[in-house]
């Protein structure tokens, strides 16, 4: 089925673990008592957007929840159905992980009804697996399973994270490039890109876990607790990572301005030792009367070695004072 007509995928389930692929005709010639139905819908195609709003039978909220332009995740029962908003990382070839794509879905006891704006590998491992005779063979179930598909996706993800703030805290450690700030600087970044959509998951699908509703069994709702579980324990390694990568950060942060200070010290003596020095051949440079061993042949050697003089007198004062 192509993307072009709006329908990325449609599937009767078989209730045994198959899906049977539809076509637009059959969709709407699609009834409660066929077996449950799932479509999934590309957002931008104009035959997807007429179907929902004129086909669909679905409340006008719900469609333009649906349709909208950006989304966050959510859960929210209306009637005997349930709208569902996931993210899911962005695994698409050049694209950021931490760019997640949105899936949005209304869940019916005999229609699951799905949205995307962008291709997502999880949705594509329940298409695959209902081609092959080994999907979802409930509604409930088939939430359970896409949960679990994003979940493990993302976990793959922050481990990522993780090895990646192990790598900046060593390099910080025997390296003072300044590249480690951009690198410290688009990891602290990606890490608040991800935070922001998994927290919101965190609670929505806790509240379908105890929403209960009539689609999805006693062990269906415990799977569902449990990914929620796993998001907030996501949640938490991204918090302890974004702490590390603020601590590495400042870290960094304090070495380099460790060197400026040293480098600042470096010329704030070499000027406290040729300020005299400067003072003292700016005065005999004066062109007037009277400027001392102005007459004698060895006038030029002893100024210098009087600068030696004095210059030694300031190393030897910095020394005592511990200044060097």
């Amino acid at each position: 089925m192509a993307d072009d007509d709006g329908l990325v995928a449609s599937f009767r389930l078989d209730g045994d673990g198959r899906g049977i692929p539809l076509t637009w005709d059959e969709i709407r010639a699609w009834t409660k008592a066929s077996g449950t139905l799932w479509v999934h819908l590309h957002r931008g195609a104009e035959a997807a957007q007429s179907w929902l709003r004129e086909d669909s039978g679905l409340d006008a909220l719900v469609v333009e929840s649906l349709l909208a332009e950006s989304t966050r995740p959510r859960c929210a029962p209306i009637g005997e159905g349930v709208m569902l908003f996931l993210r899911g990382v962005n695994l698409n070839p050049g694209a950021d992980p931490e760019d997640m794509v949105s899936i949005r879905l209304w869940i019916e006891p005999t229609r699951i009804i799905s949205v995307r704006t962008r291709r997502l590998l999880s949705v594509d491992d329940l298409r695959a697996a209902l081609l092959r005779g080994d999907g979802p063979r409930t509604t409930g179930e088939f939430v359970t399973r896409l949960a679990d598909h994003l979940v493990s996706r993302v976990s793959g993800i922050i481990s990522d994270v993780d090895d990646e703030v192990d790598r900046l805290q060593d390099e910080v450690l025997v390296s003072n490039e300044r590249v480690l700030r951009a690198e410290l600087t688009r990891l602290r970044r990606e890490i608040i890109a991800l935070r922001r959509y998994l927290a919101p998951q965190r609670d929505a699908l806790s509240r379908l876990g105890n929403l209960k509703p009539a689609w999805l069994d006693d062990m269906d709702s415990l799977h569902i607790r449990e990914e929620a579980d796993r998001v907030v324990r996501l949640v938490e390694d991204l918090d302890a990572a974004r702490e590390r990568a603020a601590v590495t950060q400042e870290e960094l942060n304090n070495r380099l301005a460790e060197e400026m200070n040293q480098r600042m010290y470096v010329l704030s003596v070499v000027a406290a030792i040729f300020l005299p020095l400067g003072f003292l051949t700016g005065l005999f440079g004066i062109n007037v009367g009277g400027i001392p061993l102005a007459e004698d042949p060895f006038g030029f050697v002893e100024i210098v070695l009087l600068l030696l003089l004095i210059t030694a007198l300031q190393v030897g004062l910095f020394r005592w004072r511990r200044w060097l």
